[in-house]
């Protein structure tokens, strides 16, 4: 996944917080421990961990969008929507770090390949 921003009537694709210009689309939850609460990264953050903690990480949500499928971690619940939103809450917040504001308008676009129950889980 990627962020652009219109400069000069151009759009520009921008760094994330780890300076890559794509943000990969996976979410993971890490373990609790005794002095920690489980922690939820995306990007790739979760990525990175994902071969030491593959139970709690979540991967092509994307091929999901429209089904029902549902993942369970910690005994709590997550659509593919859910999910797909946690990408796109951090691809929101790297953009407003970049532009020192907060993004109230964007564009999505989707896969040529999804289908119209796909399409519509992500405008949900």
């Amino acid at each position: 996944s990627c962020v652009a921003v219109m400069e000069g009537g151009e759009p520009v694709v921008i760094a994330n917080a780890e300076g890559a210009r794509t943000t990969p689309s996976v979410v993971a939850f890490t373990r609790a421990t005794s002095n920690k609460a489980s922690e939820r990264l995306v990007g790739e953050l979760a990525k990175r961990q994902a071969v030491t903690n593959p139970d709690r990480t979540i991967i092509s949500i994307k091929r999901d969008m429209g089904t029902d499928r549902k993942i369970t971690i910690d005994g709590k619940t997550y659509t593919p929507p859910e999910i797909s939103a946690m990408i796109l809450q951090k691809l929101k917040a790297d953009a407003e770090s970049y532009l020192g504001t907060t993004v109230s308008q964007a564009v999505i676009t989707v896969p040529a390949y999804f289908s119209d129950s796909q399409r519509q889980a992500t405008k949900d």
